[in-house]
């Protein structure tokens, strides 16, 4: 790494390490592991929605955002340590990169996103460089503003997934307008090009989190009964369907193509193994094979073919882009589409998610009328300083944003309701 690589926004004055032994040995990516894992966005992932809810009758067993971001944090430094990768680098990357997700996951994301139209939208990817450059209580700036964590450039630059403001028609963008300066100063240095390149670090992570989403939705879906191989097996017109929604939603390959790789992938004794799952420890055992196969083969056909084409050196930030071959991608892709068809798209969804989106539209609305009175002690004094009715409204969703999905429900029960709400899930 390079002397720009580990710079902060904010200078800070270098640690006593004659009275911190522990301090002495630590890198600055090290110390930004450190602090996105004891930050607060990163605790409160812990209630906040992966794909599965509460009301799946399993209790703690399934993922939250936390655990999913846990599990992100590990493959990621595994993938970048074969890959010469700062392993601290790609781990905060991953430990980071789900602190912007509102309450209720991507369906909490496009309610806000609505609701937040007139100050730019609202975008999970956009608010984690937020929370990690603004919103964290962590570092001041000489003008006494928040620079959140201060994380060093390269950490920074590896949490984002889409480094570029919002264009028309992309859903996807990774800061707001008001964010631009440490955007611009996080970039520095990364190549000229359209679409704007990502670091090699960034590359990974978002691999690891698609890889550890694909199987572990599956999984757990497989956990709750919402998921069943057996009639994907036994069922061609349902093999057919379930292609064309992936061609449709995660994959610019045609549905006969990923029919063929839906049946290969369906052949392997790994997953016909689970087809018949009855919770039992030797359908857990067999379930728990496929996951550790599926991750193992999709982190490492990445990492082959990524090092043959650029060689056994270590390679970071711009030396290289991560290669995925297209038949994983497929892999992975589909696995995607068994969670879609079957979990989030299972009968009952549409009016929980309605619901769920009614829940932070009306929080919204209600936090407009009645801030800064009824905003936390962090937001309230945002809003006081915003100099228009866009700044204001931009502080509302940062507020709302913050929530776990069990506050978001409990604040417009006091504000909105003044009784109990039905819960997203009934």
């Amino acid at each position: 790494m390079t002397d720009p690589d580990v710079e902060r926004f904010v200078g800070e004055a270098p640690k006593d390490v004659a009275t911190d032994s522990v301090d002495a040995g630590r890198s600055p990516f090290a110390r930004d592991r450190a602090r996105v894992l004891h930050s607060a966005a990163f605790r409160r992932l812990a209630a906040k929605t992966q794909v599965h809810t509460t009301d799946s009758g399993v209790g703690g067993f399934l993922r939250t955002r936390l655990t999913h971001s846990l599990e992100v944090a590990q493959v990621a430094r595994e993938m970048g340590e074969s890959l010469g990768c700062d392993a601290d680098v790609v781990d905060t990357a991953g430990l980071a990169h789900d602190l912007g997700h509102p309450p209720f996951g991507h369906n909490g994301e496009d309610a806000l996103d609505a609701a937040a139209r007139s100050c730019g939208g609202f975008e999970g990817n956009a608010q984690t460089l937020r929370v990690l450059t603004r919103l964290e209580a962590k570092v001041l700036g000489p003008d006494g503003a928040s620079a959140g964590l201060n994380l060093t450039r390269a950490c920074l630059d590896a949490s984002c997934k889409y480094p570029w403001p919002r264009r028309n028609g992309d859903r996807k963008f990774g800061t707001y307008a008001d964010d631009q300066p440490v955007f611009a100063w996080l970039r520095a240095g990364s190549p000229a090009g359209e679409p704007p390149r990502r670091c090699l670090e960034a590359q990974v992570m978002d691999w690891a989190d698609d890889v550890a989403y694909s199987v572990h939705d599956v999984e757990d879906g497989v956990i709750t009964g919402h998921v069943t191989l057996r009639p994907l097996l036994a069922d061609a017109d349902e093999r057919v369907a379930l292609s064309k929604d992936v061609a449709e939603v995660y994959s610019g390959d045609p549905a006969d193509e990923l029919g063929r790789v839906l049946e290969a992938l369906l052949a392997e004794p790994a997953l016909v193994a689970v087809a018949d799952f009855d919770g039992g420890r030797r359908s857990l055992v067999s379930l728990k094979q496929m996951a550790s196969l599926l991750i193992g083969r999709f982190v490492a056909s990445a990492v082959d073919a990524t090092r043959e084409r650029n060689g056994d050196g270590p390679l970071r930030r711009y030396d290289a882009d991560l290669v995925v071959p297209r038949h994983v991608r497929a892999q992975c892709a589909l696995l995607k589409g068994i969670a879609l068809r079957y979990v989030m798209r299972r009968p009952g969804s549409d009016a929980r998610y309605g619901r769920e989106q009614e829940i932070l539209r009306e929080l919204v609305a209600a936090l407009e009328v009645r801030a800064p009175e009824c905003l936390d002690q962090v937001f309230a004094p945002l809003w006081r300083e915003a100099t228009d009715d866009a700044a204001r409204l931009r502080v509302v969703v940062d507020q709302v944003a913050s929530l776990t999905d069990q506050a978001a429900v409990a604040w417009h029960r006091r504000l909105v309701t003044g009784s109990p709400p039905r819960s997203p899930s009934s």
